[in-house]
């Protein structure tokens, strides 16, 4: 049965220490968002970022409190948390194959992979300055960067603030990562991304509250009030959205492909599939078109003339030209990732060596085609689901007055990362039950997208 899957962890003596390290890991993780920065009025930053939920500045910083469990908000010493690193390590899986000297690194194997690990630890650290920097900046003079005027977080600021909390936020984000790897290397999931989700998990009970209160209030758009029922109603277009997301990641289109020979003294004539994922880019282009365009809007409100200080309006968060540009970002991205990691030449090398070939189809260059053709137009369709889960968030909170935590869980980088990360969680738990023959967590072992189509 499912629930005796759960049961069945616990008999395993390996698999019970890894779950109950990543857990006390966690745990330690999340110590680091509750314990703040000196240096900062705690009242001056909780009316400012209760003030700013209006702002033009508001969904960005609540995106990255997200991000953050909440460490933002409290300005804690995970400020930053796990995603300078995990940034990094996007940066670093992308310049891989355009650098020459990084693809000959990870051609050598164990020793090439450390050395570009380390790459991005110093890459890491670069980020963290950066991003710290603009934070400290940021908590000093927030009307700069777009937030409510008037209110003074910092209560002396200055250099030596700027320094000291570039320090303390550069060392809490590089003791997440460093318990991150620990989690991946003695734990179970990936250290870095079980981080991040149970950082988003974290905000849930808050947002289910503020449902409560919203509907308890009537608030809402102008002129609407929300009621039990539109609680009710969210609540299904909630788990409705949940299915779409976990059917958009688990989707793949299954290629056949028919083998000559499929080994020694073995028959001839093996057919399998080869699955292209419809999401091959997971969430990585939602990733890359929210970091670009936070960029824009922030220099042009440092440009001293005003006429370019005016159209910072089309890079404002959650207006409609940003929702256009978010989904032309995405689309590019999702394809500019596909272009990166999906090599159709390769593996139509790989399955002439093997004497594999594609039924109607000629082995070669024509094959190649007809995969490059096929990931095209599959990726078209997942990059157009994946812009309208991205925007549906900002459409909730614009046009329904739904505040963005609340709607950030409907949709976006947070529901997809959510799904991914468990999805994945859950693979690796069910690999220990299957391999000590205990029963998985579905029917028959296995999870609903490893069964044969």
């Amino acid at each position: 049965m499912f629930f005796s899957a759960y049961s069945n962890c616990l008999k395993i003596p390996e698999l019970r220490r890894r779950i109950f390290f990543t857990l006390g890991v966690v745990a330690l993780c999340r110590l680091t968002s509750s314990v703040p920065c000196p240096g900062v009025d705690p009242k001056a930053l909780g009316l400012l970022f209760h003030k700013m939920s209006g702002s033009a500045g508001g969904g960005v910083m609540d995106m990255f409190d997200m991000f953050s469990g909440g460490a933002l908000q409290k300005f804690a010493v995970g400020a930053l948390g796990i995603m300078p690193y995990i940034s990094a390590s996007i940066v670093m899986q992308l310049m891989t194959p355009v650098i020459p000297t990084l693809e000959k690194l990870q051609r050598e194997g164990e020793s090439g992979r450390q050395k570009i690990h380390q790459m991005t630890r110093y890459l890491t650290v670069l980020i963290c300055i950066i991003q710290g920097s603009m934070l400290a900046a940021t908590m000093m003079n927030p009307e700069r960067m777009g937030l409510p005027g008037g209110i003074a977080p910092v209560t002396h600021p200055g250099m030596g603030f700027a320094l000291q909390t570039l320090i303390i936020l550069t060392a809490g984000a590089l003791l997440l990562m460093w318990l991150g790897e620990q989690i991946s290397e003695r734990g179970i999931g990936n250290g870095a991304s079980i981080i991040i989700t149970i950082s988003i998990i974290d905000r849930l009970p808050q947002s289910i509250w503020g449902m409560v209160t919203l509907v308890r209030a009537g608030g809402g758009a102008p002129g609407q009030n929300f009621t039990v029922i539109h609680l009710m109603l969210m609540m299904v277009m909630f788990f409705a959205v949940c299915a779409a997301t976990i059917a958009l990641t688990q989707a793949h289109r299954k290629v056949p492909v028919k083998y000559a020979r499929s080994g020694r003294g073995m028959g001839t004539g093996q057919t399998t599939y080869m699955p292209l994922r419809v999401n091959y880019s997971g969430v990585m282009p939602i990733i890359f078109a929210g970091a670009i365009l936070m960029f824009p809007g922030m220099i042009l409100q440092w440009i001293p003339y005003t006429r370019m200080q005016g159209w910072g309006r089309f890079f404002q968060y959650g207006t409609g030209w940003y929702m256009m540009w978010y989904a032309i970002m995405i689309m590019l991205f999702s394809y500019f990732w596909v272009a990166n990691q999906f090599n159709p030449i390769q593996i139509a090398d790989d399955l002439q060596k093997r004497a594999g070939y594609i039924p109607g189809i000629r082995p070669g260059q024509p094959t190649a085609e007809y995969l490059d053709r096929t990931m095209t137009l599959i990726t078209f369709a997942g990059a157009l689901f994946l812009s309208a889960l991205a925007v549906l968030p900002m459409v909730m909170a614009n046009r329904f007055g739904v505040p963005y935590m609340i709607a950030q869980f409907f949709g976006g980088t947070s529901l997809l990362i959510m799904v991914g990360v468990m999805l994945d969680t859950l693979r690796q738990v069910e690999a220990h039950l299957l391999s000590r023959h205990y029963d998985g967590f579905l029917k028959k072992g296995r999870l609903r997208s490893r069964r044969g189509g």
